[in-house]
């Protein structure tokens, strides 16, 4: 039996992708779905971690696991590409839905304004301030959502642009994406079935960053097909 290994994103749970496990496991194929360190309580973190570390606890994970097929959403998406890269002899087939990875360029602006900005912190209403510009602005709402230990795991995890990892990928790879997703744009998309060699492009129409929950039953859909496929 074939098996998928699905890896949520930030601040996710597997609870969030029960209904893509129940559709595609229709298809006689074992579904897992770990919940990530660090977004429950029964999984808080001691320390602050890094990439490697959650690389780390992936392959723990998986070690007594035959090659199986690896999911990975936004933040798991980063995962699964560079775990994909360090063991590619666990992998079957890659799909990577809306992944995180790729570094947005440098805005010459942000990076003069945002040191002035800081400046002003103790001003009444900074802080709405800020959180109007991470959201509206910058539109990054995980950064606003995560604290203590998990916002230091955040900002370390995020320095690391993936590009470099994207054209060692020689795993049959699926690339799933929103044509409506702000977090992740679909430029993004492009490049990486430009950078992974034989990749295939599939784009959900006027679905944005959560596929799984927006379209549940397009997204099985294609992802059993293509595990159907593939047979490496």
């Amino acid at each position: 039996m074939k098996t998928l290994i699905i890896l949520h994103g930030w601040q996710s749970s597997k609870e969030r992708w029960e209904r893509i496990k129940n559709e595609i496991e229709k298809e006689e194929i074992a579904v897992i779905i770990p919940d990530l360190p660090g977004f429950k309580k029964e999984t808080e973190l001691d320390e602050t971690w890094n990439f490697n570390d959650y690389l780390e606890w992936l392959y723990n994970f998986s070690l007594n696991k035959e090659r199986f097929f690896l999911l990975g959403h936004s933040f798991g998406g980063r995962i699964a590409i560079k775990f994909t890269v360090k063991y590619p002899s666990k992998i079957k087939g890659l799909i990577l839905v809306g992944s995180a990875g790729i570094k947005p360029k440098k805005n010459i602006f942000l990076s003069i304004f945002v040191p002035i900005f800081k400046k002003f912190s103790f001003l009444p209403g900074y802080s709405l301030f800020r959180e109007f510009f991470y959201k509206y602005i910058l539109k990054k709402t995980d950064y606003l959502e995560t604290k203590g230990i998990m916002r230091e795991t955040f900002k370390k995890i995020i320095k690391e642009d993936l590009r470099p990892y994207l054209s060692q990928i020689k795993t049959p790879t699926l690339i799933i994406w929103g044509q409506k997703d702000k977090i992740t744009p679909l430029s993004d998309a492009y490049l990486m079935k430009e950078k992974i060699k034989d990749s295939k492009l599939e784009i959900l129409e006027n679905v944005g960053h959560t596929p799984h929950l927006e379209a549940p039953e397009k997204l099985s859909k294609i992802i059993s097909g293509f595990l159907a496929k593939t047979s490496t």
